[in-house]
């Protein structure tokens, strides 16, 4: 198993979703994808499209202006 860290801090709407979505899709099965950012709307964008992928949320951070969500590749 893998862990796959996305550094997107700084970025803004739509380039988290579109390197979450490239990390996802070199992923192996049983991956972690580790998306790491600032922009508060991809915060609340990810998980809903990672749901919509059939995809599963481990967690969501928050630390100051920083958030981060893991995803599992199931």
């Amino acid at each position: 198993m893998a862990e796959i860290k996305v550094d997107v801090k700084g970025q803004t709407c739509p380039v988290p979703l579109v390197e979450c979505r490239k990390a996802l899709r070199k992923a192996a099965i049983g991956d972690i994808v580790e998306v790491e950012g600032t922009h508060p709307a991809s915060k609340k964008e990810i998980p809903m499209a990672v749901k919509a992928l059939g995809y599963k949320i481990v967690s969501i951070e928050e630390e100051g202006n920083t958030w981060k969500i893991k995803i599992c590749k199931e």
